[in-house]
């Protein structure tokens, strides 16, 4: 392809938006543009990317005996109606009605779309296992859409389905899904990490995650350095080390003016916050619900979640007039004493003598209170964040990086064949819900993560099999025709043996041709400059950048040699 004739509109500055380095090179390398907030179209640059990983991906799943179709991106109101999730998906679904005023969403995921299908088709044990897959546009109306495709309302994904007899099955799928999640992200070329995350709204009994690890991913995980244990943040269970053990003390109301933060609270009665219990005023499905943890610790909405069977979105803090409602005051929230409001307490504090709590008066609290003999409430067994510092179960300390989820999978067990009564026979005629598994890849976002983790302050550094072209070859002179014929001669050539090649033909000053080449990533590099005359052009490569001068048989080979081609 000759770049003359090409729609590359590159960028000189930073789009003001970009907030993160792919993010940024997307846009200035003429990869990607911006449609609307969270929304983006592919330019040919970019698209070719996304062709290249989807047929990793493609192939992969093919490997492991999965089949591709095509569903469509609308899903009809009723089959998620059936699972119960079309009132409690949340805000994220996108809602529309045809011109008959039937609903339907655009898909943000297809679980309840896959079931439906199977279960009409499906009927015997002799069909299963079965394993389909698609690669689809999903959608979600993200609060806050940023980081540009990270965190976009449109984007593409690969998902597929297993269907199976039983629980053992599932997790042999599980585990088949499991290893070729593991090739399509080694032929990637990602550094990534396999961490135990949390099923949420998907529902099931286990589910992992795949994290390619970067300082500006949006996600958390923590693991330890043998790398045998590794959770998501809000996964990683917590094993708190409360203060030292006391014997308990007598319960007493003291007056702490202006201490209504357990910082202000604890320096106040010169006590470690570990020795404080925090209040979070919480309304959970419309309820009020007062969460109690250690001082020093923040809540896990997630966990939360999980134990109270309530969607996070449906979680949401009080305001002041709610916490008057509930005989507290605001900075001053205790467990005693509260009129027709859930407390559950995070099982550490249950172990602690001598408590802080809120008076629930304003300027006071209590020293010295006790779990059992002066105040009472849900126990759940963890709802701390995980922090720097923390041990794992097997004594060892967690380390921490950011990452982006590029990968992930679930056991569903028979929470949605269950929902939507899909079964089949078994061997004795007798009908059976189907054990399913769900695993995605976010294939969108894998071009982020291989942006985020190859890249310079120049530009883009594709890996060879994933860049949109294998070769560039520039014209320095575009009006020199010793330069364009011997330019135009490699390029055809390089053409002919196969290659994905684009010719920089363009009547442009060489820096901006060299800015280009370098912002857009092409992996090798041929430059036809003032040599050209004598057979001599410049051959390097966009990872090092260190010109030599070859003839041009020797610049070939180099290229072939790379390519795999020689």
């Amino acid at each position: 392809m000759k770049l003359s004739k090409y729609y590359m509109p590159t960028l000189r500055e930073v789009p003001s938006d970009a907030e993160i380095a792919s993010h940024q090179l997307l846009l200035r390398a003429g990869m990607i543009r911006k449609s609307a907030t969270g929304i983006y179209t592919y330019l040919p640059l970019g698209y070719r990317v996304i062709k290249k990983i989807e047929a990793i991906v493609r192939e992969e799943m093919d490997r492991a005996g999965s089949m591709e179709i095509l569903m469509s991106a609308l899903q009809p109101k009723e089959i998620w109606e059936q699972s119960g999730r079309w009132a409690v998906y949340g805000p994220e679904m996108f809602k529309l009605k045809d011109r008959n005023q039937r609903e339907f969403c655009l898909g943000p995921t297809a679980e309840e779309y896959f079931t439906s299908l199977v279960k009409d088709e499906v009927r015997s044990y002799k069909q299963l296992p079965l394993n389909i897959y698609q690669i689809q546009t999903k959608y979600r109306d993200e609060k806050r859409p940023r980081f540009g495709l990270n965190r976009a309302r449109e984007f593409s994904m690969k998902d597929a389905y297993s269907f199976d007899t039983d629980a053992q099955s599932m997790v042999e799928a599980y585990m088949v899904m499991y290893r070729a999640y593991e090739r399509i992200f080694d032929r990637l070329g990602l550094d990534y990490r396999i961490v135990l995350g949390d099923s949420g709204a998907m529902g099931g009994s286990s589910s992992h995650e795949f994290i390619a690890l970067s300082e500006t991913g949006e996600g958390v995980i923590c693991f330890t350095k043998d790398g045998k244990i590794a959770y998501t943040d809000e996964k990683a269970p917590v094993h708190y080390q409360g203060p030292q053990e006391e014997e308990a003390k007598d319960l007493e109301k003291v007056p702490t003016p202006g201490a209504s933060t357990i910082e202000e609270v604890a320096k106040f009665l010169n006590l470690d916050p570990k020795r404080c219990a925090k209040a979070v005023d919480l309304l959970i499905d419309d309820e009020a619900c007062i969460v109690f943890i250690p001082g020093d610790r923040e809540l896990n909405l997630t966990k939360l979640a999980a134990y109270t069977q309530v969607p996070e979105h449906a979680i949401e803090k009080m305001d002041d007039q709610a916490i008057l409602a509930c005989g507290s005051y605001p900075g001053f929230t205790g467990p005693m004493d509260l009129k027709d409001t859930r407390v559950i307490l995070d099982q550490s504090l249950t172990k602690i003598n001598n408590l802080v709590v809120g008076g629930n008066q304003e300027g006071y609290h209590y020293i010295n209170a006790c779990y059992g003999r002066d105040f009472d409430g849900e126990v759940a067994p963890d709802l701390l964040m995980v922090q720097e510092g923390d041990l794992a179960e097997d004594g060892q300390e967690l380390l921490f990086r950011r990452g982006i989820e590029v990968g992930n999978i679930f056991q569903l067990g028979t929470k949605y064949s269950t929902a939507l009564n899909a079964t089949y026979l078994d061997e004795n005629g007798k009908e059976q819900y189907f054990y399913m598994g769900s695993y995605g890849v976010g294939i969108t976002r894998s071009v982020t993560a291989i942006v985020e983790q190859n890249h310079d302050d120049a530009g883009i550094i594709w890996p060879l099999h994933l860049a949109p072209y294998q070769v560039i070859v520039t014209i320095v002179q575009s009006k020199d025709q010793d330069q364009v014929a011997l330019g135009e001669k490699i390029y055809q050539d390089l053409q002919d043996k196969g290659l994905d090649v684009l010719l920089d033909d363009r009547n442009e000053r060489p820096g901006v041709k060299f800015n280009d080449r370098d912002l857009i990533g092409i992996p090798l590099r041929i430059t036809v400059g003032k040599k050209a005359s004598q057979g001599v052009v410049e051959y390097s490569t966009r990872k090092d950048m260190v010109n030599q001068d070859l003839s041009v048989d020797q610049a070939m080979e180099e290229v072939l040699k790379a390519c795999g081609k020689n």
